[in-house]
């Protein structure tokens, strides 16, 4: 028997050894080894199994394994395999320490069967990740990377407190099913805290405004580990939670409308990353056995197909130095295979029937319908239609025909090239195979789903035309939004603009105070004291005549004005305190 260790822990400590090794070809060869050495250490692991260790008489288990987890620990180590061969030209130890630590940090989480050791992967998520986004090392990557750090610190407290108090009122520290029915302030606490990690609405713009600034193989590792270890952490713990239905639908939806009028296309895909992510956190909310496979076979096919996006863009970044859509244009003649990737994995995620989309975005509408939530299943075929029109369509369309920009260049590394096939080539294995595939690997095997019947290929065929159809009438009448140069602003709008307010307040009222408390402790009180202590009874008799404390005064008069004196008899007392102290 071959002799296994809690998952993660390879790729975190093997991250460490990476900077040592100097020779090119060893280095790749090392970077590409990690994650089969875990991988095959993660097979070897049987259903049931926990790695646990007693800490201040808590049991922290590090690896809890169940067919859930092993779903979502299946697609991370699939999708580190494909994202380090995408970045087998970086020369940036930095890059490739950073992307290994957080896919390490992301199989913790998966893995984890406590409260206590989910936390801490889960902060070690935030520190991987923000340094993907430094690694570009550009004024904007910093500043995003920085309010990046932020929110997540602010939702990794936002959990830590809500453990806390969960721990407290039930005395267990078991990651398991946690709910909101109990009204605990902790579990609402812990509710939010997975919300932040899962862009929700009005929580989201920390990932459109940092993900399109990291890297451009950073961004591959950013698409899939953040919020899809967000979304395991839901499906774990608040299976069936109605107030998720609403907040999904509602992701489902908001993205599009930023998306249309989105010039920058890395953006375009991160706005599309939150739609997705809609549809899953829905399934969840439904609860369901059908919906609850739906979502994490969803969140399975959109971890390859994501990434098979921003790959494509990525490559005609690295090759133009352009990523706008008014930028691009015309370059299926010098990029012709990163074109048909990118169609692919357009294909994918509007679910064209034989594409990976197809077989599970239906689980999680066909659970609404059965469910009788026909405005939710409105608002999911909505937003299906949605996302053929700013991800189907306008990424390849933007970035290989519209306008011949006049750009010719190279085509894609051919590393890229690879990592791109492969997964293409899953996008139409999964798509056209889905029970030999990820259907074999969902947690409830009692549910049986048909996705191939003439009704939804039917329906969702007219779906995908009808979409096609608007989008070309909208371009050719001019009515479609035109791709400007500039910066689109959402939720964010409010907390920058509201920082910079609350932050001048803070500094004015912190500014009267600081002028207020130099005056009395720099500038007067110092004076007095050094005249006090060369002049004792001459200054004391000056300060008495000031205060009106003279002879001939009437008692009332002294009464009145005696007052005034009393800093004085402060500042004597202080200078004896002074004195005895240096003194004895």
């Amino acid at each position: 028997m071959i002799n296994t260790v809690p998952p993660g822990l390879i790729f975190i400590i093997g991250a460490l050894f990476i900077p040592l090794i100097k020779n090119r070809t060893m280095k790749c060869g090392y970077l590409l080894l990690l994650p089969i050495i875990s991988f095959i250490n993660l097979i070897h692991i049987p259903v049931g199994t926990n790695f646990t260790v007693e800490f201040l008489g808590y049991n922290l288990v590090f690896a809890e394994i169940d067919r859930l987890s092993l779903l979502f620990g299946y697609v991370f180590h699939l999708i580190t395999v494909i994202a380090v061969i995408y970045a087998l030209h970086v020369k940036d130890d930095l890059q490739h320490v950073a992307g290994y630590i957080y896919g390490g940090a992301a199989l913790g989480v998966t893995f984890a069967g406590d409260l206590l050791s989910l936390f801490v992967f889960w902060e070690m998520l935030t520190v991987g990740s923000v340094f993907l986004i430094w690694a570009r090392r550009t004024q904007k990557s910093l500043d995003a990377g920085f309010r990046y750090a932020l929110v997540h610190i602010v939702g990794g407290l936002m959990l830590l407190a809500g453990i806390l108090m969960h721990i407290h009122s039930t005395g267990s520290v078991d990651f398991t099913y946690i709910g909101l029915e109990n009204g605990n302030l902790g579990s609402y606490l812990i509710f939010f805290g997975f919300g932040v990690n899962c862009a929700w609405p009005l929580l989201h713009p920390w990932l459109t405004d940092a993900y399109p600034e990291a890297t451009i193989t950073g961004v591959i590792f950013l698409s899939a580990f953040t919020t899809k270890t967000a979304v395991y952490a839901l499906a774990r713990a608040f299976p069936g939670t109605s107030m998720l239905i609403w907040i999904g639908a509602v992701m489902t939806m908001f993205p599009i409308f930023y998306a249309v009028i989105e010039n920058d296309l890395r953006r375009v895909l991160a706005y599309s990353l939150i739609n997705q992510v809609g549809f899953m956190v829905c399934g969840i909310g439904i609860g369901t056995h059908l919906a609850i496979n739906g979502a994490v076979s969803h969140a399975f096919n959109d971890i390859i197909f994501k990434a098979l996006l921003f790959m494509s863009v990525g490559a005609v970044m690295y090759r133009t130095g352009k990523v706008n859509a008014t930028d691009l244009g015309g370059l299926y003649k010098s990029m012709p295979l990163t074109c048909l990737f990118c169609i692919v994995g357009a294909a994918s995620i509007s679910a064209f029937p034989l594409f990976s989309g197809f077989v599970s975005k239906s689980m999680v509408m066909s659970a609404a319908s059965m469910g009788g939530m026909s405005l939710i299943w409105f608002m999911l075929l909505f937003a299906s239609a949605g996302v053929f029109h700013h991800a189907g369509i306008k990424i390849p369309f933007f970035a290989f025909f519209s306008h011949d920009s006049g750009i010719r260049t190279k085509e894609a590394p051919l590393n890229m090239l690879i990592a791109m096939g492969i997964a293409a080539f899953l996008c139409i294995f999964i798509g056209t195979f889905p029970q030999y595939s990820v259907y074999r690997l969902l947690p409830f095997t009692d549910v049986v789903y048909h996705p191939y019947t003439p009704t939804h290929i039917m329906a969702q065929t007219q779906l995908l035309f009808f979409s096609a159809l608007a989008f070309t009438l909208l371009l050719l009448s001019g009515i479609y939004p035109s791709e400007i140069r500039a910066i689109n602003l959402d939720f964010d709008l409010f907390y920058r603009k509201g920082s910079k307010l609350a932050v001048s307040v803070v500094t004015t009222f912190a500014g009267g105070i600081a002028k207020g408390l130099d005056y009395v402790f720099i500038k007067t009180l110092p004076a007095k004291l050094a005249a006090l202590s060369k002049h004792p009874l001459s200054s004391m008799m000056k300060e008495y005549k000031n205060a009106g404390v003279v002879t001939g005064s009437t008692p009332e008069t002294s009464s009145m004005l005696m007052p005034s004196g009393v800093p004085v008899l402060i500042a004597v007392a202080f200078l004896f305190i002074l004195a005895s102290v240096f003194l004895f």
